[in-house]
């Protein structure tokens, strides 16, 4: 049995004539026929009451014909949604995107995307970067912006998006409010506003602190941008942010200094996983990400 067979079965079934539907399918009569007749032979029964007046559908010919309709329907709407699979008229990306940074930084690559292919749905997930890395190992996640590019784990691919150097912000009034540059070891007493443990920043200021023989107290964690600055601001404490978060801080009050040996950097990255299959709308995904990261 093949779809060619239901095609000819149905539509003779329509005309109840050999003769109207070989027209309407633009094949010739005894071809028509011949696939009946086989089918008719596969299935074991008669389809149609053949008599020298008409052409009937017998009772195994009424039932053959509603599943056939069916499944040729379900045929049309396979072609038809993997077509729009292919052209990226419909599909769905799963992304994990690190908390404070992720819509800072990717929020206009997801914009171009959107205006390339509007109906594809976009679920974001917002964790840390470590979880990020596990969920789409896990096959939770399609993609994921990390804030690391090195990662230990050999079942994920990741291309580099962009470097940012962290900058200290610190309320006006505090004492390295003046200094033009300043160094991690200078913060040895000071109370940090701390990114929360499964956030790679919080591992790199904390190793970054541990070469310059310190621990640093930490006044709370969060993922939260807005409560970083807040804090800050409140005299809580200070905090390591994104040069390019911090550029855009509404207070005047509060400072940004910069590193001037070997600052910490945000290292953003696009990641997914190796050797699995990548829907038409991932692949897409993943090729505008290559191109935005070479602007």
């Amino acid at each position: 049995m093949d779809l060619r067979q239901l095609e000819y079965f149905v539509e003779v079934a329509k005309q109840l004539s050999f003769t109207k539907a070989a027209a309407i399918l633009h094949v010739s009569q005894p071809s028509i026929s011949k696939a009946i007749q086989n089918f008719e032979a596969e299935l074991g029964v008669p389809l149609f009451y053949r008599s020298s007046k008409q052409l009937e559908l017998t009772d195994a010919g009424q039932a053959v014909l509603v599943n056939a309709l069916q499944v040729l329907a379900s045929f049309k709407n396979m072609r038809s949604e993997l077509t729009d699979l292919m052209e990226l008229k419909k599909g769905r990306i799963r992304i994990g995107i690190p908390p404070i940074v992720g819509a800072e930084f990717f929020s206009k690559l997801i914009t171009y995307y959107k205006e390339a292919f509007p109906y594809i749905e976009i679920s974001l997930d917002e964790v840390g970067t470590k979880r990020i890395r596990q969920d789409i190992d896990a096959g939770e996640l399609d993609i994921g912006l990390v804030c690391s590019v090195h990662s230990t784990n050999e079942n994920l691919e990741v291309i580099p998006f962009l470097k940012d150097p962290l900058q200290l912000i610190v309320h006006e009034s505090h004492p390295l409010a003046n200094e033009s540059s300043i160094t991690m070891a200078q913060l040895q007493h000071e109370t940090f506003i701390m990114y929360r443990k499964d956030f790679v920043l919080y591992d790199r200021i904390i190793e970054e602190c541990s070469k310059n023989g310190f621990f640093p107290a930490i006044a709370c964690e969060t993922t939260q941008k807005d409560l970083f600055i807040e804090l800050v601001h409140a005299k809580v404490g200070i905090a390591l942010l994104p040069a390019k978060i911090a550029a855009k801080i509404p207070y005047q009050d509060i400072k940004r200094i910069s590193f001037h040996q070997q600052p910490i950097r945000l290292e953003l990255g696009i990641t997914w996983k190796k050797n699995k299959y990548l829907p038409f709308a991932v692949r897409e995904f993943i090729e505008l990400s290559k191109r935005f990261t070479m602007q």
